[in-house]
């Protein structure tokens, strides 16, 4: 499951503006410090010059030149005292700042690193807990979103290993029974015996198939080959292979195509195994009675296939989810009511690779569902003719 958008920051909020506010503080101490201490200074000292040019009398002309040298001297003392003044001021105002600013961002990130190698290390159910609004809070939303996605894998892989246990076991338990009853003679060996084991033996090879399409789906080693075709015709022949055992089940299946033929580019045969998949779901989650319509338009240059049914619905909760790798919306361990999780992510990585969409909605529980599955047209593939007129 992709993780939820974060919402647009402030400019305020902004860490880079946090530390350029940090940084005109410390310049704004020093201006005012130099300058409260330069203005304190010279008037101290212009208040003294003052007080020594009254007691010795300004008349004689060399008493007044060694009086403005001493002025002077004492105007560049005033400065270097102000300037010093104002560096340690702006030193400690720095310390302060930093420390602040430091704390602010160094100890986050080392909340960070330490969850973040605990996540390394297997431990999923850590969280990051960071009260701000900069870029920190958002690394932090990051890591927290990816902690809950690894902790629903790492729970949908334990359960896949228990499902798969147990797919494996009953079969083999099964083909196991029998043939000791037929080795003891306790059991005929008759028409329905063999076809009994050799029934148990196709669900170990399905699901060992299964297993090994979704590693090669999972490594994007898939091979899809796409090319043009009519989907028109490919529809009506997956819909009649469906037909006899949805009317063993006694369910309705239709298709509905509202155009006449409709020229896709895609992969014609890995289509027709997600379209199995999805008829195969729409016939598990179906009851007695109930209708199940495939269905063809055509929206811009893209091809919409929908496989509705009036099922058992799918709650909003589990939308999201159901392609996800191990997610069963029902949690029992049989074939009739769910499998292990895998046909619909195999579907999913298929229609990607083919450039189109899938995806799933319902009402809620009781209300059917209808998964919709897009993909180009031909339109979108044809090459352009740039026809030059004669001169």
């Amino acid at each position: 499951m992709r993780s939820p958008a974060l919402l647009p920051m402030h400019w305020f909020h902004q860490l880079r503006w946090k530390l350029f506010v940090s940084h005109a503080i410390i310049i704004v101490i020093a201006i005012v410090v130099l300058l409260g201490a330069a203005q304190i200074l010279v008037r101290s000292s212009m208040l003294e010059g003052a007080a020594i040019a009254a007691l010795s009398g300004v008349n004689d002309e060399a008493l007044a030149l060694a009086g403005e040298t001493a002025i002077q001297r004492r105007f560049q003392s005033v400065l270097e005292q102000a300037l010093l003044l104002a560096s340690f001021g702006a030193l400690a105002a720095a310390v302060v700042v930093s420390l602040f600013v430091s704390r602010r961002i160094v100890e986050p990130l080392q909340d960070l690193t330490a969850v973040s190698r605990r996540l390394a290390q297997g431990y999923y159910r850590d969280r990051t807990f960071i009260h701000s609004d900069d870029e920190l809070a958002e690394l932090s939303q990051s890591i927290n979103h990816l902690a809950e996605a690894l902790d629903r894998t790492e729970q949908r892989r334990l359960a896949l290993i228990a499902d798969v246990a147990h797919e494996l076991r009953t079969p083999l338990t099964t083909i196991e029974g029998y043939m000791e009853g037929l080795l003891d003679g306790v059991i005929a060996p008759d028409e329905q015996t063999f076809t009994l084991i050799r029934h148990e033996a196709a669900r170990l090879r399905r699901l060992t198939e299964e297993l090994g399409l979704l590693s090669r789906a999972e490594a994007g080693e898939l091979r899809v080959q796409p090319r043009v075709f009519d989907v028109c015709p490919l529809l009506q022949e997956l819909v009649a292979r469906f037909q006899p055992q949805f009317s063993a089940c006694e369910v309705d299946l239709q298709l509905r195509l509202t155009v006449p033929s409709l020229d896709l580019y895609a992969d014609p045969d890995r289509l027709m195994q997600v379209m199995v998949n999805l008829l195969s779901n729409a016939l598990r989650y179906t009851p007695s009675g109930g209708l199940v319509e495939v269905s063809l338009t055509l929206s811009g240059e893209y091809a919409r296939i929908s496989v509705r049914d009036t099922g058992i619905g799918i709650e909003a909760e589990h939308l999201p989810l159901i392609f996800e790798r191990f997610y069963r919306v029902d949690k029992s361990r049989t074939r009739h009511s769910g499998g292990t999780g895998i046909g619909l992510t195999i579907a999913r990585h298929l229609v990607y690779a083919s450039g189109g969409e899938i995806w799933a909605e319902s009402d809620g529980i009781g209300k059917g569902a209808t998964f919709h599955v897009t993909l180009p047209t031909a339109i979108v593939h044809q090459p352009i003719r740039i026809v030059v007129a004669d001169a």
